[in-house]
């Protein structure tokens, strides 16, 4: 099995086209035309996690975030991202990331968190090209929600070692809006929308006072957010292909670490 037949999968999902102008989608290094021997799946690309694929022989990364979204003028191994890339040429990984075209489409980052809250009724919030294709999703939960228990489900599901949300204006719960990532932007499209809290990562202190008692904003992380995405790949990937051997990364690539 070549790498092209395994990136074909994904891109049938998740078009390239549909990147946003400053994403590094795609073939980050390597060759389409590769034999894969066995896959790692990650939300970030780390040096830890290329150590990984070195270790277990892992030719071909599939990541969420791509190792660079900026050009890089030289491969002096002055920071992780540069050393990882020439670790991975060194030793003939590939590498590939499915990022912002992976954020607009119904079924990829924000339709994932979707489903492990089992929202039904799912739609695009913010639809740009077409009603499956744009920012967020929308959905409802099959019954009503006390607010404050759909709070410590949604840190218990998203394995959030702290929330932070706005006042509980609303006693319960039932339309639930979410994006992947930093969705800041949307918490007027999630009032417009009728929902009941939007979901998402990234919160900037002023971004909070934007739900004027409208709405409930829960800012869960963003790692928290787009952990999942490493299940949409291995669900693409596996339900076609079974030659080679799929494995989801044991690094734990957040950053953010809490006291």
């Amino acid at each position: 099995m070549l790498v092209k037949e395994v990136t074909q999968l994904i891109e049938e999902i998740a078009p390239l086209s549909l990147q946003e102008d400053y994403d590094n989608a795609g073939l980050i290094t390597g060759d389409l035309n590769d034999e894969i021997k066995s896959v790692l799946l990650t939300t970030d690309i780390t040096e830890e996690v290329v150590d990984e694929a070195i270790e277990d022989n892992h030719n071909l990364i599939i990541s969420h975030h791509p190792l660079s979204i900026k050009p890089l003028k030289n491969l002096i191994q002055e920071n992780y991202i540069k050393r990882s890339l020439v670790k991975a040429i060194k030793y003939d990984i590939n590498i590939y990331s499915a990022h912002t075209n992976l954020d607009v489409v119904l079924n990829g980052v924000s339709g994932k968190m979707a489903e492990k809250l089992d929202l039904s009724n799912r739609r695009v919030l913010q639809p740009t090209l077409n009603p499956s294709v744009g920012f967020g999703v929308i959905g409802e939960l099959e019954e009503e929600r006390d607010s404050y228990d759909f709070l410590a489900q949604l840190k218990e599901v998203f394995h959030c070692k702290m929330l932070r949300h706005t006042y509980v204006n609303k006693p319960r719960i039932k339309r639930v809006a979410l994006c992947g990532g930093s969705g800041a932007f949307l918490t007027q499209a999630a009032i417009n929308a009728g929902a009941d809290i939007f979901i998402s990562g990234d919160f900037k202190y002023h971004d909070f006072f934007t739900a004027e008692n409208k709405i409930i904003i829960a800012d869960i992380g963003h790692y928290e957010s787009e952990q999942f995405t490493k299940e949409i790949f291995y669900e693409i990937v596996t339900k076609k292909l079974s030659t080679f051997a799929v494995r989801f990364s044991k690094i734990n690539t957040n950053p953010i670490n809490y006291l």
